[in-house]
Protein backbone atom coordinates (compact mmCIF):
# COMPACT_ATOMS: atom_id res chain seq x y z
CA UNK A 1 0.00 0.00 0.00
CA UNK A 2 1.37 3.44 -0.83
CA UNK A 3 2.05 6.00 1.89
CA UNK A 4 -0.92 8.09 0.79
CA UNK A 5 -3.16 5.03 0.82
CA UNK A 6 -1.92 4.11 4.27
CA UNK A 7 -2.80 7.61 5.47
CA UNK A 8 -6.32 7.28 4.09
CA UNK A 9 -6.86 3.87 5.67
CA UNK A 10 -5.51 4.91 9.06
CA UNK A 11 -7.45 8.16 9.25
CA UNK A 12 -10.62 6.53 7.95
CA UNK A 13 -10.66 3.90 10.65
CA UNK A 14 -10.29 6.58 13.29
CA UNK A 15 -12.90 8.89 11.83
CA UNK A 16 -15.45 6.16 11.33
CA UNK A 17 -15.13 4.96 14.91
CA UNK A 18 -15.37 8.50 16.25
CA UNK A 19 -18.13 9.76 14.04
CA UNK A 20 -20.30 6.68 13.59
CA UNK A 21 -21.56 7.76 16.95
CA UNK A 22 -21.43 10.85 15.80
CA UNK A 23 2.47 -0.43 11.55
CA UNK A 24 5.43 1.28 10.79
CA UNK A 25 7.94 2.00 13.58
CA UNK A 26 10.58 4.72 13.45
CA UNK A 27 13.75 5.28 15.42
CA UNK A 28 13.79 8.19 17.90
CA UNK A 29 15.78 10.31 15.45
CA UNK A 30 13.06 9.79 12.86
CA UNK A 31 10.46 10.80 15.42
CA UNK A 32 12.34 14.01 16.06
CA UNK A 33 12.52 14.71 12.34
CA UNK A 34 8.75 14.40 12.23
CA UNK A 35 8.40 16.99 14.97
CA UNK A 36 7.51 14.48 17.65
CA UNK A 37 9.06 13.17 20.83
CA UNK A 38 10.82 9.99 21.79
CA UNK A 39 8.70 7.47 23.75
CA UNK A 40 8.52 8.35 27.43
CA UNK A 41 11.01 11.15 26.87
CA UNK A 42 9.86 14.34 28.55
CA UNK A 43 7.83 16.15 31.10
CA UNK A 44 6.57 19.70 31.42
CA UNK A 45 7.43 21.23 34.75
CA UNK A 46 6.15 23.79 37.21
CA UNK A 47 6.34 26.88 35.01
CA UNK A 48 5.56 25.14 31.75
CA UNK A 49 9.26 24.80 30.91
CA UNK A 50 10.46 21.48 29.48
CA UNK A 51 12.02 19.02 31.90
CA UNK A 52 13.78 15.81 30.91
CA UNK A 53 12.83 12.41 32.30
CA UNK A 54 15.61 12.59 34.89
CA UNK A 55 14.45 15.98 36.13
CA UNK A 56 16.90 18.17 34.21
CA UNK A 57 15.71 20.98 32.00
CA UNK A 58 15.95 20.73 28.26
CA UNK A 59 16.82 23.63 26.02
CA UNK A 60 15.64 24.84 22.67
CA UNK A 61 12.32 25.76 21.16
CA UNK A 62 11.53 22.44 19.57
CA UNK A 63 11.92 18.69 19.95
CA UNK A 64 15.49 17.47 20.18
CA UNK A 65 17.27 14.11 20.00
CA UNK A 66 16.79 13.63 23.74
CA UNK A 67 13.04 14.00 23.40
CA UNK A 68 12.94 17.60 24.62
CA UNK A 69 9.77 19.54 23.95
CA UNK A 70 8.58 23.09 24.01
CA UNK A 71 7.30 24.54 27.27
CA UNK A 72 6.83 28.18 28.16
CA UNK A 73 4.90 30.47 30.40
CA UNK A 74 3.36 32.88 27.87
CA UNK A 75 -0.17 34.09 27.63
CA UNK A 76 -3.61 32.62 28.10
CA UNK A 77 -7.15 33.82 28.41
CA UNK A 78 -9.46 33.52 31.36
CA UNK A 79 -10.71 30.14 32.42
CA UNK A 80 -10.74 27.69 35.25
CA UNK A 81 -13.53 25.66 36.73
CA UNK A 82 -14.80 24.10 39.90
CA UNK A 83 -15.84 20.63 40.90
CA UNK A 84 -17.01 18.89 44.02
CA UNK A 85 -15.09 15.68 43.45
CA UNK A 86 -17.87 13.65 41.92
CA UNK A 87 -19.74 14.53 38.76
CA UNK A 88 -19.08 17.81 37.02
CA UNK A 89 -20.82 19.81 34.35
CA UNK A 90 -17.97 21.89 33.05
CA UNK A 91 -17.20 24.26 35.89
CA UNK A 92 -17.38 28.01 35.91
CA UNK A 93 -15.35 30.47 33.90
CA UNK A 94 -13.78 33.50 35.52
CA UNK A 95 -13.87 36.86 33.81
CA UNK A 96 -11.73 39.95 33.67
CA UNK A 97 -8.35 38.35 34.41
CA UNK A 98 -5.37 39.22 32.24
CA UNK A 99 -3.49 36.83 29.95
CA UNK A 100 -2.18 33.82 31.80
CA UNK A 101 -3.80 35.00 35.03
CA UNK A 102 -7.05 33.05 35.08
CA UNK A 103 -8.32 31.94 38.49
CA UNK A 104 -6.73 28.85 40.00
CA UNK A 105 -8.65 25.60 39.91
CA UNK A 106 -10.22 24.93 43.30
CA UNK A 107 -8.55 22.26 45.41
CA UNK A 108 -10.34 20.30 48.09
CA UNK A 109 -8.98 19.63 51.57
CA UNK A 110 -5.51 18.09 51.38
CA UNK A 111 -5.84 16.30 54.71
CA UNK A 112 -4.79 12.68 54.46
CA UNK A 113 -3.09 12.98 51.04
CA UNK A 114 -1.01 9.88 50.27
CA UNK A 115 1.49 9.31 47.49
CA UNK A 116 0.92 6.52 45.01
CA UNK A 117 1.95 5.47 41.51
CA UNK A 118 3.26 8.57 39.70
CA UNK A 119 2.93 10.77 42.81
CA UNK A 120 5.80 12.06 44.93
CA UNK A 121 5.96 14.72 47.62
CA UNK A 122 6.51 17.31 44.88
CA UNK A 123 4.89 16.10 41.66
CA UNK A 124 1.96 14.29 40.08
CA UNK A 125 3.00 12.73 36.79
CA UNK A 126 0.44 12.07 34.08
CA UNK A 127 1.09 10.43 30.71
CA UNK A 128 -0.03 10.95 27.13
CA UNK A 129 0.30 8.23 24.49
CA UNK A 130 -0.48 9.52 21.01
CA UNK A 131 0.52 8.69 17.44
CA UNK A 132 3.53 10.88 16.68
CA UNK A 133 5.48 8.65 14.30
CA UNK A 134 4.46 5.77 12.04
CA UNK A 135 2.94 5.67 8.54
CA UNK A 136 1.66 9.22 9.03
CA UNK A 137 4.18 11.25 11.05
CA UNK A 138 2.43 13.62 13.42
CA UNK A 139 -0.99 12.00 12.92
CA UNK A 140 -2.24 12.90 16.42
CA UNK A 141 0.54 15.18 17.57
CA UNK A 142 -2.11 17.85 18.16
CA UNK A 143 -3.53 15.74 21.00
CA UNK A 144 -0.20 15.65 22.78
CA UNK A 145 0.41 19.34 22.08
CA UNK A 146 -2.95 20.27 23.62
CA UNK A 147 -2.30 18.21 26.75
CA UNK A 148 1.13 19.77 27.10
CA UNK A 149 -0.41 23.23 26.71
CA UNK A 150 -2.94 22.59 29.48
CA UNK A 151 -0.27 21.32 31.86
CA UNK A 152 1.74 24.49 31.27
CA UNK A 153 -1.37 26.60 31.84
CA UNK A 154 -2.33 24.77 35.03
CA UNK A 155 1.14 25.04 36.53
CA UNK A 156 1.18 28.76 35.75
CA UNK A 157 -2.15 29.63 37.39
CA UNK A 158 -1.84 27.09 40.23
CA UNK A 159 1.60 27.71 41.76
CA UNK A 160 0.73 25.38 44.65
CA UNK A 161 -0.32 22.65 42.22
CA UNK A 162 -2.56 19.96 43.67
CA UNK A 163 -1.89 19.73 47.39
CA UNK A 164 1.61 21.11 46.89
CA UNK A 165 2.41 18.87 43.93
CA UNK A 166 3.26 20.24 40.51
CA UNK A 167 1.67 18.59 37.49
CA UNK A 168 4.19 16.85 35.23
CA UNK A 169 3.57 15.34 31.79
CA UNK A 170 5.35 12.28 30.41
CA UNK A 171 4.96 11.94 26.64
CA UNK A 172 4.78 8.59 24.86
CA UNK A 173 4.72 7.88 21.13
CA UNK A 174 2.24 5.11 20.24
CA UNK A 175 3.68 5.15 16.67
CA UNK A 176 0.36 4.23 15.02
CA UNK A 177 0.97 0.72 16.27
CA UNK A 178 -0.93 -1.46 18.75
CA UNK A 179 2.28 -3.01 20.10
CA UNK A 180 3.74 0.40 20.87
CA UNK A 181 0.50 1.36 22.58
CA UNK A 182 0.81 -1.78 24.71
CA UNK A 183 4.43 -1.05 25.70
CA UNK A 184 3.57 2.52 26.62
CA UNK A 185 0.79 1.48 28.95
CA UNK A 186 2.93 -1.20 30.64
CA UNK A 187 5.35 1.59 31.49
CA UNK A 188 2.55 3.96 32.45
CA UNK A 189 1.05 1.50 34.93
CA UNK A 190 4.23 1.81 36.98
CA UNK A 191 5.36 5.36 36.34
CA UNK A 192 2.38 7.70 35.92
CA UNK A 193 -0.71 8.36 37.98
CA UNK A 194 -3.12 8.59 35.05
CA UNK A 195 -3.14 8.82 31.27
CA UNK A 196 -4.61 12.05 29.92
CA UNK A 197 -5.54 13.33 26.44
CA UNK A 198 -4.17 10.37 24.47
CA UNK A 199 -5.21 9.72 20.86
CA UNK A 200 -4.14 6.63 18.91
CA UNK A 201 -5.50 4.95 15.81
CA UNK A 202 -4.75 1.49 17.25
CA UNK A 203 -5.53 2.10 20.91
CA UNK A 204 -6.61 -1.50 21.53
CA UNK A 205 -2.99 -2.48 22.23
CA UNK A 206 -2.81 -1.16 25.77
CA UNK A 207 -6.48 -1.42 26.69
CA UNK A 208 -6.28 -4.67 28.68
CA UNK A 209 -3.10 -3.58 30.46
CA UNK A 210 -4.69 -0.26 31.41
CA UNK A 211 -7.70 -1.97 32.90
CA UNK A 212 -5.76 -4.68 34.69
CA UNK A 213 -3.52 -2.25 36.57
CA UNK A 214 -6.40 0.13 37.36
CA UNK A 215 -4.82 3.02 35.44
CA UNK A 216 -7.26 5.92 34.88
CA UNK A 217 -7.28 6.89 31.20
CA UNK A 218 -9.14 10.05 30.08
CA UNK A 219 -8.54 10.17 26.33
CA UNK A 220 -9.38 12.62 23.58
CA UNK A 221 -11.59 9.73 22.41
CA UNK A 222 -11.57 5.95 22.45
CA UNK A 223 -11.32 4.51 18.95
CA UNK A 224 -11.38 0.72 19.10
CA UNK A 225 -13.97 -1.48 20.77
CA UNK A 226 -11.38 -2.81 23.23
CA UNK A 227 -10.52 0.69 24.43
CA UNK A 228 -14.17 1.76 24.63
CA UNK A 229 -14.98 -1.35 26.67
CA UNK A 230 -12.03 -0.85 29.06
CA UNK A 231 -13.56 -0.11 32.48
CA UNK A 232 -10.88 2.44 33.43
CA UNK A 233 -10.83 4.19 30.03
CA UNK A 234 -13.01 7.14 29.06
CA UNK A 235 -13.21 9.65 26.21
CA UNK A 236 -13.60 13.39 26.67
CA UNK A 237 -15.52 12.99 23.42
CA UNK A 238 -17.90 10.24 24.41
CA UNK A 239 -18.51 8.51 21.10
CA UNK A 240 -19.59 4.87 21.12
CA UNK A 241 -19.75 2.84 17.92
CA UNK A 242 -23.29 1.96 16.91
CA UNK A 243 -24.88 4.89 18.75
CA UNK A 244 -25.54 7.65 16.21
CA UNK A 245 -26.41 11.26 16.95
CA UNK A 246 -29.79 12.34 15.53
CA UNK A 247 -28.96 16.01 14.94
CA UNK A 248 -27.68 15.59 11.38
CA UNK A 249 -30.63 13.53 10.17
CA UNK A 250 -33.10 15.89 11.82
CA UNK A 251 -31.41 18.92 10.26
CA UNK A 252 -31.76 17.43 6.78
CA UNK A 253 -35.34 16.30 7.37
CA UNK A 254 -36.35 19.75 8.56
CA UNK A 255 -34.53 21.88 5.98
CA UNK A 256 -34.19 19.64 2.90
CA UNK A 257 -37.16 17.30 2.99
CA UNK A 258 -37.00 16.22 -0.67
CA UNK A 259 -33.24 15.62 -0.51
CA UNK A 260 -33.68 13.58 2.66
CA UNK A 261 -35.74 11.07 0.69
CA UNK A 262 -33.03 10.51 -1.93
CA UNK A 263 -29.77 10.40 0.01
CA UNK A 264 -26.32 8.87 -0.42
CA UNK A 265 -23.66 7.76 2.05
CA UNK A 266 -20.10 7.31 0.78
CA UNK A 267 -17.29 6.01 2.96
CA UNK A 268 -13.73 4.76 2.67
CA UNK A 269 -13.85 0.96 2.52
CA UNK A 270 -11.24 0.27 5.19
CA UNK A 271 -11.55 -1.38 8.58
CA UNK A 272 -14.23 0.08 10.80
CA UNK A 273 -15.14 2.65 8.17
CA UNK A 274 -16.82 -0.08 6.13
CA UNK A 275 -18.98 -1.10 9.09
CA UNK A 276 -19.85 2.35 10.32
CA UNK A 277 -20.43 3.78 6.86
CA UNK A 278 -23.41 1.44 6.76
CA UNK A 279 -24.54 1.90 10.36
CA UNK A 280 -24.98 5.66 9.98
CA UNK A 281 -27.56 5.36 7.15
CA UNK A 282 -29.42 2.74 9.18
CA UNK A 283 -29.82 5.15 12.08
CA UNK A 284 -30.74 8.04 9.80
CA UNK A 285 -33.29 5.85 8.03
CA UNK A 286 -34.93 5.17 11.39
CA UNK A 287 -35.28 8.95 11.77
CA UNK A 288 -37.15 9.15 8.46
CA UNK A 289 -34.51 9.57 5.74
CA UNK A 290 -34.22 7.33 2.69
CA UNK A 291 -30.87 6.28 1.21
CA UNK A 292 -30.68 5.43 -2.45
CA UNK A 293 -26.89 4.99 -2.58
CA UNK A 294 -24.63 3.49 0.10
CA UNK A 295 -21.20 3.01 -1.39
CA UNK A 296 -17.73 2.12 -0.12
CA UNK A 297 -14.68 3.55 -1.91
CA UNK A 298 -11.39 1.68 -1.90
CA UNK A 299 -8.38 3.49 -0.45
CA UNK A 300 -6.51 2.90 -3.71
CA UNK A 301 -9.22 4.60 -5.79
CA UNK A 302 -8.43 8.07 -7.11
CA UNK A 303 -11.02 8.36 -9.88
CA UNK A 304 -14.23 9.54 -8.25
CA UNK A 305 -16.03 10.28 -11.51
CA UNK A 306 -17.99 6.98 -11.54
CA UNK A 307 -19.30 7.64 -8.04
CA UNK A 308 -20.45 11.12 -8.96
CA UNK A 309 -22.08 9.75 -12.10
CA UNK A 310 -24.07 7.30 -10.00
CA UNK A 311 -25.22 10.12 -7.75
CA UNK A 312 -26.33 12.09 -10.81
CA UNK A 313 -28.10 9.11 -12.37
CA UNK A 314 -30.02 8.47 -9.14
CA UNK A 315 -30.91 12.14 -8.73
CA UNK A 316 -29.43 12.16 -5.20
CA UNK A 317 -30.06 15.39 -3.33
CA UNK A 318 -28.18 14.70 -0.09
CA UNK A 319 -24.61 13.35 0.02
CA UNK A 320 -22.62 12.53 3.15
CA UNK A 321 -19.09 11.18 3.32
CA UNK A 322 -16.95 9.55 6.01
CA UNK A 323 -13.32 10.05 5.02
CA UNK A 324 -10.52 12.61 5.36
CA UNK A 325 -9.74 15.98 3.77
CA UNK A 326 -8.07 14.58 0.61
CA UNK A 327 -11.12 12.42 -0.14
CA UNK A 328 -13.60 15.19 0.62
CA UNK A 329 -11.71 17.42 -1.80
CA UNK A 330 -11.47 14.71 -4.45
CA UNK A 331 -15.22 14.13 -4.38
CA UNK A 332 -15.95 17.87 -4.47
CA UNK A 333 -13.65 18.28 -7.47
CA UNK A 334 -15.35 15.41 -9.31
CA UNK A 335 -18.74 17.00 -8.61
CA UNK A 336 -17.57 20.28 -10.12
CA UNK A 337 -16.11 18.58 -13.16
CA UNK A 338 -19.39 16.81 -13.86
CA UNK A 339 -21.62 19.78 -13.08
CA UNK A 340 -23.31 17.98 -10.19
CA UNK A 341 -24.46 20.02 -7.20
CA UNK A 342 -26.53 18.24 -4.53
CA UNK A 343 -28.73 20.22 -2.19
CA UNK A 344 -26.47 19.21 0.70
CA UNK A 345 -22.92 17.85 0.81
CA UNK A 346 -22.36 16.96 4.49
CA UNK A 347 -19.02 16.03 6.08
CA UNK A 348 -17.77 15.48 9.62
CA UNK A 349 -15.97 17.85 12.04
CA UNK A 350 -12.49 16.53 11.31
CA UNK A 351 -12.79 18.43 8.01
CA UNK A 352 -12.82 21.69 9.95
CA UNK A 353 -9.23 22.63 9.25
CA UNK A 354 -7.47 25.06 6.86
CA UNK A 355 -6.39 22.22 4.56
CA UNK A 356 -9.96 21.68 3.34
CA UNK A 357 -10.18 25.20 1.94
CA UNK A 358 -6.53 25.36 0.90
CA UNK A 359 -6.78 22.14 -1.12
CA UNK A 360 -10.38 22.45 -2.27
CA UNK A 361 -10.65 26.12 -3.16
CA UNK A 362 -13.89 26.95 -4.96
CA UNK A 363 -14.79 23.27 -5.29
CA UNK A 364 -15.56 23.00 -1.57
CA UNK A 365 -17.71 26.13 -1.46
CA UNK A 366 -21.09 25.32 0.06
CA UNK A 367 -19.97 22.17 1.87
CA UNK A 368 -21.73 21.71 5.22
CA UNK A 369 -19.85 20.49 8.31
CA UNK A 370 -21.45 19.27 11.50
CA UNK A 371 -19.42 19.98 14.60
CA UNK A 372 -19.60 19.47 18.36
CA UNK A 373 -17.15 22.13 19.51
CA UNK A 374 -16.87 25.92 19.34
CA UNK A 375 -15.32 27.06 16.03
CA UNK A 376 -12.00 28.80 16.52
CA UNK A 377 -13.35 31.85 14.70
CA UNK A 378 -15.68 32.31 17.69
CA UNK A 379 -12.95 32.34 20.35
CA UNK A 380 -14.07 35.84 21.38
CA UNK A 381 -17.36 34.24 22.52
CA UNK A 382 -15.72 31.31 24.35
CA UNK A 383 -13.06 32.01 26.99
CA UNK A 384 -12.08 28.33 27.10
CA UNK A 385 -11.55 28.21 23.34
CA UNK A 386 -9.33 31.28 23.57
CA UNK A 387 -7.46 29.69 26.45
CA UNK A 388 -6.72 26.60 24.35
CA UNK A 389 -5.63 28.65 21.34
CA UNK A 390 -3.43 31.02 23.36
CA UNK A 391 -1.64 28.35 25.36
CA UNK A 392 -1.16 26.13 22.31
CA UNK A 393 0.70 28.97 20.61
CA UNK A 394 2.61 29.72 23.80
CA UNK A 395 3.91 26.18 24.19
CA UNK A 396 4.28 25.42 20.48
CA UNK A 397 4.28 28.53 18.27
CA UNK A 398 2.77 27.89 14.86
CA UNK A 399 0.88 24.75 15.91
CA UNK A 400 -2.49 24.19 14.22
CA UNK A 401 -5.43 23.66 16.58
CA UNK A 402 -7.84 20.93 15.58
CA UNK A 403 -10.68 18.61 16.51
CA UNK A 404 -8.48 16.13 18.39
CA UNK A 405 -6.60 18.86 20.24
CA UNK A 406 -9.87 20.34 21.49
CA UNK A 407 -10.86 17.11 23.19
CA UNK A 408 -7.37 16.44 24.56
CA UNK A 409 -7.42 19.88 26.19
CA UNK A 410 -10.85 18.94 27.53
CA UNK A 411 -9.51 15.64 28.89
CA UNK A 412 -6.71 17.49 30.69
CA UNK A 413 -9.15 19.96 32.24
CA UNK A 414 -11.42 17.14 33.38
CA UNK A 415 -8.51 15.32 35.02
CA UNK A 416 -7.31 18.42 36.83
CA UNK A 417 -10.74 19.52 38.04
CA UNK A 418 -11.52 16.06 39.42
CA UNK A 419 -8.06 15.46 40.91
CA UNK A 420 -7.93 18.89 42.54
CA UNK A 421 -11.45 18.54 43.87
CA UNK A 422 -10.60 15.24 45.52
CA UNK A 423 -7.64 16.80 47.34
CA UNK A 424 -6.38 14.53 50.09
CA UNK A 425 -8.75 11.77 48.96
CA UNK A 426 -7.01 11.49 45.56
CA UNK A 427 -6.12 7.98 44.43
CA UNK A 428 -6.57 6.05 41.23
CA UNK A 429 -9.70 4.45 42.67
CA UNK A 430 -11.34 7.70 43.79
CA UNK A 431 -10.44 9.40 40.51
CA UNK A 432 -12.11 6.60 38.55
CA UNK A 433 -15.21 6.91 40.71
CA UNK A 434 -15.31 10.66 40.01
CA UNK A 435 -14.90 10.12 36.27
CA UNK A 436 -17.76 7.62 36.24
CA UNK A 437 -19.93 10.29 37.82
CA UNK A 438 -19.11 12.87 35.15
CA UNK A 439 -21.92 13.66 32.71
CA UNK A 440 -22.81 16.61 30.47
CA UNK A 441 -19.13 17.62 30.44
CA UNK A 442 -18.43 20.75 28.34
CA UNK A 443 -14.96 21.83 29.57
CA UNK A 444 -16.25 25.30 30.41
CA UNK A 445 -18.21 25.53 27.17
CA UNK A 446 -15.36 24.42 24.91
CA UNK A 447 -17.58 21.80 23.29
CA UNK A 448 -21.05 20.27 23.33
CA UNK A 449 -22.05 18.19 26.39
CA UNK A 450 -20.37 14.79 26.51
CA UNK A 451 -21.49 11.77 28.54
CA UNK A 452 -18.02 10.81 29.72
CA UNK A 453 -18.83 8.59 32.70
CA UNK A 454 -21.88 6.82 31.28
CA UNK A 455 -20.02 6.27 27.97
CA UNK A 456 -22.90 7.41 25.80
CA UNK A 457 -22.55 9.30 22.53
CA UNK A 458 -23.03 13.05 22.90
CA UNK A 459 -26.37 14.26 21.57
CA UNK A 460 -25.50 17.77 20.37
CA UNK A 461 -24.15 19.23 17.13
CA UNK A 462 -24.28 22.50 15.24
CA UNK A 463 -23.44 23.32 11.63
CA UNK A 464 -20.89 25.30 9.63
CA UNK A 465 -20.64 25.99 5.92
CA UNK A 466 -17.76 26.97 3.64
CA UNK A 467 -18.57 30.38 2.18
CA UNK A 468 -16.19 32.78 0.53
CA UNK A 469 -13.23 30.64 1.51
CA UNK A 470 -14.17 30.71 5.21
CA UNK A 471 -16.00 28.57 7.74
CA UNK A 472 -19.17 30.42 8.75
CA UNK A 473 -22.05 29.49 11.10
CA UNK A 474 -25.04 27.88 9.42
CA UNK A 475 -28.25 28.62 11.25
CA UNK A 476 -28.13 28.94 15.02
CA UNK A 477 -24.86 28.94 16.91
CA UNK A 478 -26.60 26.88 19.57
CA UNK A 479 -26.27 23.11 19.53
CA UNK A 480 -29.12 20.92 18.39
CA UNK A 481 -29.61 18.10 20.89
CA UNK A 482 -32.07 15.47 19.63
CA UNK A 483 -30.89 12.27 21.25
CA UNK A 484 -29.26 9.26 19.60
CA UNK A 485 -30.29 6.13 17.72
CA UNK A 486 -28.71 2.76 18.53
CA UNK A 487 -28.13 0.41 15.61
CA UNK A 488 -26.50 -3.00 15.66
Amino acid sequence: MSRSSTRVATVSVVLAMLLSACGSQLAPADVVAAGGTAPGGVVVGADGQPVSADGGTTGGAGAGPDGGTTGGTGTGATGGGTTAGGGTTGGTTGGGAGPGEGPPIKTGSCEGFQNGPGITDDTITIGNSSDISGPVPGLFESAQDATKAFVAYFNRVNPDGICGRTLVLKNYDSRTDASADQRNHVDACENVFAMVGSMSAFDSGGAATTEQCGLPDIRSAGVTGDRQECSTCFGAQSTIAGEVNNAVADYVLENFRDASQNAASLYINAGAAAENGQLQPQAMTQRGMRFTVIRGIETSEFNYAPFVQELKDEGVGYVQMTAAVPQFVRLAQAMTQQGYEPDVFMIDPTAYEPALIEQGGEDVEGITIYTNFVPFEEADRSPETKLYLDWLQTTKPGATPDFFGVFSWSAARLFVELAAGLGGKLSRETLLEAIRGTDDWTANGLHAPQNVGPKRTGECFRFLQVRGGKFVPLGSRDYTCNGTTVVR
